[in-house]
């Protein structure tokens, strides 16, 4: 018994020990944390001046440009193709003559249309000429029926021959209006001959894009010729998602650039907007005006474009890589160049792009940020300066100008 009584002792005195010991370090670690975190490594970092600049929010898309117009020259009648006056890449003006058909046949319609009305008109004279015989008689007899001289039946006689004359003047007279529209029609078909370049809208020049026949080919009505290219301004055409589809005004900037022309880039409004997305793709089109006056940019190119949804003057920024998550809050690291230490600043972010992002709140922000080494960092804790800082340049840092940088 005595032996057992030992071991419980000796058992329960170890256990207290343990306790004591957990309850000891627990109160000494509780009272050393401040002197422990405040003797933490320093932390090697990068930094940078926050800036007061311009900031652009804008969606990069990709598109291919496309003439602003384009029409087919085909003619309206069937023949022979007899002469084509411009090639590919050639420039056309408004209601130039581009090509001939063959107008012997037509020609041959004209000259027996303007026969027929000859012989229209010279039985429309021939009528007037027995309609004047016949209102002679009428008279005549009119006067002799009052004296009594002649009989009723004589007058009812010289009526009726001037109503048949009338009524055969009048048909004379449709006969010549028939043969002139006959006429006109025939000299119509014959100008179809004569295939111009015509347009209502846009500039007086426009260049030839494709041909599609060549001469002597037998042609039949609406056979494509030629196609007609307006190519300045082109339009940048590009599809977008319901994501990007409500931040997208008209007159909103763009700027496009093509890898076949690198050290070229133009800049255009959107002109067009699609009221609805397609439902197989999901996407609206939409259409930007690009000036091209030198014609360096071609229809059919891909392009890249770059539409600006908004732009803030003189925003607070600092580089994209600044702003980190803590704790489920979004904030920077700001630099106490006097103390070698950062805090942690809570800010709420407006336009962020692949590079900036503009800092709205807090309103007044100035000195710099860590870019590079967040990671290893919490609120109140040292770095290593780079070299080339020091606690003169967090008193210039606010005094930079807008687009200015370090």
């Amino acid at each position: 018994m005595k032996k057992r009584k030992v071991i419980l002792i000796v058992v329960a005195a170890i256990i207290i020990g343990l306790v004591s010991w957990q309850v000891y370090q627990r109160v000494f670690k509780a009272s050393q944390g401040p002197s422990i975190q405040n003797q933490a490594a320093p932390v090697a970092v990068e930094i940078t001046a926050i800036e007061k600049t311009t900031i652009r929010d804008y969606g990069n898309f990709t598109g291919t440009l496309v003439p602003k117009s384009q029409f087919i020259i085909a003619p309206k009648i069937s023949g022979r193709l007899e002469k084509l006056m411009v090639n590919i890449g050639d420039r056309v003006t408004r209601d130039q003559l581009i090509a001939e058909l063959d107008d012997e046949e037509y020609s041959q319609q004209v000259r027996q249309a303007e026969a027929d009305l000859q012989v229209a008109q010279a039985n429309l004279e021939e009528s007037l000429s027995s309609l004047n015989v016949a209102q002679r008689e009428l008279e005549r007899i009119q006067e002799l029926h009052k004296r009594g001289i002649s009989a009723d039946s004589e007058l009812d006689a010289a009526k009726g021959a001037f109503t048949t004359q009338e009524s055969r003047y009048k048909v004379a007279q449709a006969q010549v209006a028939h043969r002139k529209a006959s006429l006109e029609a025939a000299k119509v078909r014959l100008s179809y001959t004569k295939i111009r370049a015509t347009w209502e809208d846009g500039s007086n020049s426009r260049v030839v894009g494709e041909r599609f026949v060549h001469e002597g080919t037998m042609l039949t009505a609406n056979a494509p010729i030629l196609s007609i290219l307006e190519i300045d301004p082109l339009l940048a055409v590009i599809h977008i998602t319901d994501k990007d589809y409500f931040r997208i005004k008209k007159e909103q900037n763009a700027f496009i650039s093509t890898d076949a022309i690198p050290d070229k880039a133009a800049s255009g409004q959107i002109v067009r907007i699609a009221p609805l997305l397609q439902e197989t793709s999901r996407e609206a089109r939409i259409e930007i005006e690009i000036p091209n006056p030198e014609e360096l940019f071609k229809p059919g190119m891909f392009v890249s474009v770059q539409v600006e949804y908004a732009i803030h003057d003189d925003a607070t920024v600092v580089p994209v890589s600044a702003v980190v998550n803590r704790d489920n809050r979004q904030g920077v690291f700001l630099v106490d160049m006097d103390n070698s230490i950062v805090r942690f600043v809570p800010v709420k972010v407006g336009i962020f792009n692949s590079e900036r992002a503009e800092i709205v709140d807090p309103p007044s922000f100035s000195g710099f940020v860590v870019t590079l080494g967040q990671h290893l960092l919490a609120d109140g804790s040292p770095i290593i300066l780079p070299e080339h800082a020091s606690p003169q340049d967090e008193k210039d840092a606010p005094e930079l100008k807008p687009g200015e940088q370090r």
